[in-house]
């Protein structure tokens, strides 16, 4: 029974010798396409939400408080607070809630034997998705200082809106803050503030990372334009802003071999049914691999070895169930003791060929190399490849075969 390779994906049942059957899997010729971009390019960067305004702290720096408490309160009534667990340090004995658009530390409720001092940082998120970080200083004395707790001084983190740019090989997003101490006295913030990036809406195969990085090399994206792509700049404080932009990709097809083809040598000669015969023990020799030549058409199968091909016989694409094989000797009709002939497809190791690392192709039971001996004569295995490169093989799939 015979499948058109271009048509069917199945399998092949081929009556053997004796009556027997062997049952082999037909591969498709299709070859997978793959992109390699060349370029990306981004268009419309915009913010997509707007940062919060100021909070009121309180106490003020250096003011105590009575109650014994500092709090954060939100910057307009559609915001919302979260604490930066983190990032804050807070004394062991006090408490923290957040309620009412009011996060509040709780000092301890009796006076601590020595000064002791915390850190609270909050995040302020407008409705739109952007953020603002504060960073509360604070501290509670001991005696005979007062009990309450003291803002000893304040920052807000205010994210600027993110920006782009090119160099070589990618795109690069930036991003920085306007750090906002409450006293030209306050330290230095440290660590200073230090963004990562995350998307959505990235077409599959951009090489992307969390720097802010697109990255051409190794991005397989296909090429096109694509809006709505989304960028999220954060920092280690929870200061964030967002945007959107319009992606633009430009790439080249990347060639993927498929299973139809010809094994074929840098002279371009590859296998060959010797005059187009089709039984078991007829010749394979070395010709011009060509389209238009049924003889060199094969089916590459996987074989039973790890990293082993059989090459099946397919003129047209059509499969013959007689693959490549050096039988060693086991042939009477084969000219030579290691000639290469075509014989009924099965599992054994006179079919198998693994590609050796110098582009030599070794037979699996005999362990000698596929080499020719000039165009039109057979094909035979030898212990050392041909000096002149002639057993160089490398699988070449019908699409580039010469027409």
């Amino acid at each position: 029974m015979h499948f058109d390779l271009r048509k069917t994906v199945g399998f092949a049942v081929l009556p053997l010798l004796g009556g027997a059957l062997a049952v082999g899997a037909v591969a498709s010729p299709a070859s997978a396409q793959t992109w390699q971009d060349t370029s990306l390019q981004l268009n419309y960067l915009h913010p997509t939400c707007t940062v919060p305004g100021p909070a009121t702290i309180a106490p003020a720096p250096t003011q105590f408080s009575a109650k014994g408490t500092v709090t954060v309160t939100r910057a307009s009534a559609g915001d919302t607070l979260t604490v930066n667990w983190a990032m804050s340090k807070i004394p062991r004995g006090m408490t923290v809630s957040n309620a009412g658009g009011t996060v509040t530390v709780t000092g301890l409720k009796s006076a601590p034997a020595s000064m002791i001092q915390g850190t609270l940082v909050v995040d302020d998120t407008s409705a739109s998705g952007c953020a603002t970080a504060w960073m509360v200083v604070f501290d509670q004395g001991a005696p005979p200082a007062p009990a309450g707790l003291v803002t000893d001084y304040y920052y807000s983190d205010t994210p600027g809106a993110i920006m782009r740019s090119y160099p070589v090989g990618g795109v690069q997003f930036g991003e920085t803050s306007t750090v906002a101490p409450s006293a030209a006295t306050n330290p230095v913030l440290s660590p200073a503030p230090a963004y990562s990036f995350a998307y959505s809406g990235l077409p599959s195969g951009i090489a992307s990372n969390s720097a802010g990085r697109f990255t051409v090399a190794g991005s397989t994206a296909a090429p096109g334009t694509y809006g709505s792509v989304g960028v999220t700049a954060a920092d280690q404080y929870g200061a964030r802003s967002q945007s959107t932009l319009q992606l633009v990709v430009k790439a080249q097809p990347v060639y993927v071999p498929g299973n139809y083809g010809d094994m074929v040598n840098p002279f371009g000669n590859g296998f060959d049914a010797y005059q187009q015969h089709q039984y078991p023990g007829a010749i394979v020799a070395g010709w011009t691999a060509t389209q238009a030549d049924p003889a060199t058409h094969f089916i590459r199968l996987p074989g039973t070895v790890p990293g082993a091909y059989k090459f099946e016989y397919a003129p047209n694409g059509v499969a013959s169930g007689l693959c490549v094989s050096d039988p060693g000797g086991g042939w009477a009709s084969d000219p030579l003791p290691d000639g290469l002939i075509l014989t009924v497809s099965n599992n054994g190791p006179w079919q198998q060929f693994i590609p050796q690392p110098n582009g030599t192709l070794k037979n699996v039971a005999t362990g000698l190399v596929v080499s020719p001996n000039g165009t039109g004569a057979q094909l035979r295995g030898t212990a050392l490849p041909t000096p002149w490169g002639g057993s160089v093989y490398t699988w070449t799939d019908y699409s580039h075969l010469p027409g």
